[in-house]
């Protein structure tokens, strides 16, 4: 029997076939784009790397940024850096604010920057005294060290809230030993660093009066960018703040020996005991994770505790009432439960 062959006319279908498939494979192989690299981003702190920085950190290191398709280089703040200068002439993208008076004195100064998260609920912020302090109201009889900046503004708080008085304070030269010496005093510092020094300078542990917890409600460890950034590129700030509140979940509750590590290069004076001792602190206090951050996720702001501390400040005539605050800071990037999963 002979075999009967295919006529070209009987493959001419197929060939077009093959031929359509194939130029569709290639089509789409050549319009594909190439795997996007990562967005450089440079995050300034606004003081030498410690375990108070510890959330960006974390994502630099357990490659959270990069999950988020960012390529992140911190840039330590210190005595002789002044990274807050460099936001708005576009030299860093974000930049670890102190407290919301910055950036109220921002928009005063019509410097075009936003608030886009508050890694902190409470500003740490502490006035530390001797064991034999019963109450917050007590320390108006004590001699206190307060620092300039304290000076020209918590301090004004608390002369307007508490009535405490301007004759009773002293120079503060971030040093513990005025403060030991005078037993009759009582200094300021942050619940996070400043109580141990005082512990082992000491040997006593002494009392702490978290000015948060007594109204002094500042969001604090903020986020900050451009107005241009946010209006131009949402998405790359979206993105930061995210990988940036993943960071701190990862942080407090997961494993940050590689972050700590990292904490020490950049500063080599950090030691074991202090971050260990920050990170109880800002546990012990709900400094990171409290308040409306169990319900909107770390990093939330509200409307009315921005309101609350304008109206406070305005009250102590520490900020001019006339600037409109609301553009100081956005909800747009936070107050979604981003990284919830994560707290234990």
């Amino acid at each position: 029997m002979r075999l009967r062959l295919p006529r070209l006319r009987d493959l001419a279908p197929l060939a077009f076939a093959f031929a359509f498939a194939f130029a569709f494979a290639v089509s789409l192989t050549l319009a594909a784009p190439a795997a996007r690299a990562a967005d450089k981003v440079t995050f300034g702190t606004n003081w030498v790397a410690q375990a108070e920085h510890g959330g960006f950190y974390q994502a630099v290191v357990d490659g959270t940024y990069a999950k988020y398709g960012l390529d992140v280089t911190i840039v330590p703040g210190g005595p002789q850096a002044n990274n807050r200068l460099l936001l708005p002439v576009g030299k860093i993208d974000f930049y670890m604010g102190a407290n919301m008076l910055q950036a109220f004195s921002s928009v005063a100064e019509e410097i075009p920057t936003e608030v886009v998260a508050a890694m902190f609920q409470k500003d740490p912020q502490v006035l530390i005294a001797h064991p034999d302090v019963k109450t917050f109201e007590d320390l108006k009889t004590r001699t206190l060290f307060i620092s300039k900046e304290g000076l020209a503004s918590y301090y004004q708080w608390l002369v307007a809230d508490y009535g405490f008085s301007e004759s009773q304070v002293k120079p503060y030269t971030f040093n513990a030993a005025p403060f030991l010496a005078d037993e009759n005093s009582a200094m300021q510092g942050y619940i996070t660093s400043e109580p141990l020094a005082v512990e082992k300078q000491g040997g006593f542990k002494p009392k702490l009066f978290l000015l948060a917890d007594e109204g002094f409600d500042t969001y604090s460890t903020t986020i900050e960018t451009r107005t241009e950034l946010v209006k131009e590129n949402p998405d790359l700030v979206q993105r930061f703040v995210d990988a940036s509140i993943i960071g701190w979940y990862n942080y407090l509750y997961g494993d940050n020996t590689k972050a700590n590590e990292l904490i020490k290069k950049d500063n080599p004076e950090m030691t074991d005991e202090m971050i260990a001792f920050s990170i109880a602190k800002m546990k012990e206090y709900g400094i990171v994770d409290s308040g409306d951050t169990k319900t909107m996720g770390i990093g939330a702001m509200t409307d009315a505790k921005m309101k609350s501390f304008f109206d406070k400040m305005v009250a102590a005539k520490v900020v001019d009432g006339g600037i409109d605050y609301k553009k100081s800071y956005t909800l747009q990037f936070v107050n979604k439960g981003v990284g919830k999963d994560l707290a234990k």
